[in-house]
């Protein structure tokens, strides 16, 4: 990792709910509202946009670790942010603090564990995956 990866660190990404992120089941609409792993999805992408100005070039990283809880809804058509906030650097592991907000205050809160790798180490893995 390059020099300054070290708290406090956030990154941030947002979005406006779209009837393609409500909950569904097997193709079928449970819950017209933000479904979690939309949620979930845009807190990685946080995640990821926290460690990439810190990345060499020889190095990438990999979602290994999650642990969220999805307090409120977020209707279709309302803005929310997801933000990722450096705890600390433990070996390879890369821990943050990931929340969500909306207009109307905090829909989602965890954990994120990304593990930085070598690109070959991580290329030869997903290499070995498709023989």
């Amino acid at each position: 990792m390059r020099a300054g990866f070290v708290p406090p660190l956030e990154a941030t990404v947002s979005t406006v709910v779209t009837e393609d992120m409500v909950a569904t089941l097997g193709g079928q609409k449970v819950h017209p509202v933000l479904a979690t792993a939309r949620m979930i999805e845009w807190m990685e992408w946080a995640g990821r946009k926290l460690i990439l100005p810190y990345l060499e070039a020889d190095e990438d990283a990999v979602g290994y670790q999650i642990d969220v809880v999805h307090q409120r809804p977020t209707l279709v058509g309302e803005e929310f942010f997801a933000t990722a906030a450096l705890v600390q650097m433990d070996g390879n592991r890369i821990v943050a603090t990931v929340t969500a907000r909306n207009a109307r205050g905090q829909i989602g809160r965890g954990t994120f564990v990304q593990v930085l790798l070598p690109k070959l180490q991580l290329e030869k893995l997903l290499s070995d995956l498709s023989s």
